[in-house]
């Protein structure tokens, strides 16, 4: 055992709780994917034995959870120039820009927002999201621009994960969608979960998913096109993506959800981040960031004005 794993004993008074969520409850830092993850590699145990994350605790039992050191990091800083919107010692928003990768993944090792954040932050990067992940709170699509929040620090990342969950984050995007959209805003409330025969995707279904809610609301209606105003309740992955093409108005330029036909001139999905609110988690603050909507974008409505 890696001599710098912290083991933290948790007592259990009464019966019947679920192992992970009682962890997650009662250890500060630790969200409850954070404990599925440690139970899933066995650093949970009662006794000798490891625990399964869906196991009844019984009154007496103790746990014990290992929580192993973090990881080395092995993903290079990069000197990538970052649009920053605000920053101070707990935090900071970022602009990122269409075509760029949030996360070093399989064929995304470089270039990413996270390479360009260990040059800029150096060492100042909450450590909850992982070796791959340091600082991000929240994520959007490679080909979606706009703005997202990073987290310097562990307690800050953990309150922001928190208001997330809490729906109390703002998050409202601007997008163009196929169609003349028949209601001037509404709600779509529909659960997403992985496609069941293409695992690229995601899909609004009812096995293993989770809820995921999206209002909308139409801003200019154009010739086969319709802008709309999206603010998320949930944040589930391709939400906006999967919503919009299941009432049949998929994003314009969307290679994944729209027609076969893609309109590559947008190099993929039509879709902004842009506007972001939260509760400073230091100052108790409510902060709030609007962006301008990007190039790719206003040039694309420019072409639907044109042919009213």
């Amino acid at each position: 055992m890696n001599r710098e794993t912290e083991i933290v004993e948790l007592p259990c008074k009464q019966d019947g709780s679920r192992a992970d969520k009682f962890i997650s409850e009662n250890l500060e830092g630790l969200t409850r994917s954070m404990v599925q993850k440690l139970m899933e590699e066995g650093h949970v145990l009662i006794g000798e034995k490891p625990v399964a994350k869906n196991y009844r605790l019984k009154a007496g039992e103790t746990l014990t959870i290992e929580i192993p050191a973090p990881e080395e990091l092995d993903v290079l800083p990069e000197d990538i120039p970052l649009s920053i919107v605000y920053e101070d010692d707990s935090l900071l928003v970022v602009n990122k820009p269409k075509g760029m990768v949030v996360h070093p993944a399989p064929g995304h090792y470089t270039g990413t927002l996270v390479n360009a954040l260990l040059f800029h932050c150096k060492s100042s990067l909450s450590g909850i999201g992982g070796v791959i992940r340091p600082g991000i709170v929240h994520r959007i699509d490679k080909d979606t621009s706009g703005l997202l929040i990073v987290a310097k620090n562990d307690v800050v990342h953990q309150n922001l994960a928190v208001q997330i969950k809490e729906h109390s984050f703002t998050r409202i995007y601007e997008a163009v969608v196929y169609g003349a959209m028949k209601d001037d805003e509404g709600t779509v409330d529909k659960p997403i979960g992985r496609h069941p025969q293409d695992r690229k995707k995601m899909a609004v279904t009812q096995v293993h998913s989770r809820e995921a809610v999206t209002h909308y609301q139409v801003l200019t209606r154009y010739e086969g096109f319709s802008h709309l105003r999206l603010q998320l309740e949930t944040g589930r992955t391709h939400q906006i993506r999967v919503h919009m093409a299941s009432i049949g108005h998929p994003l314009a330029g969307d290679p994944l959800y729209g027609p076969k036909k893609v309109i590559r001139e947008l190099n993929g999905q039509c879709l902004h981040a842009k506007v972001i609110g939260f509760v400073h988690p230091i100052t108790g603050k409510y902060l709030e960031f609007d962006s301008e909507l990007p190039d790719y974008f206003t040039s694309f409505l420019k072409t639907l004005r044109q042919k009213l």
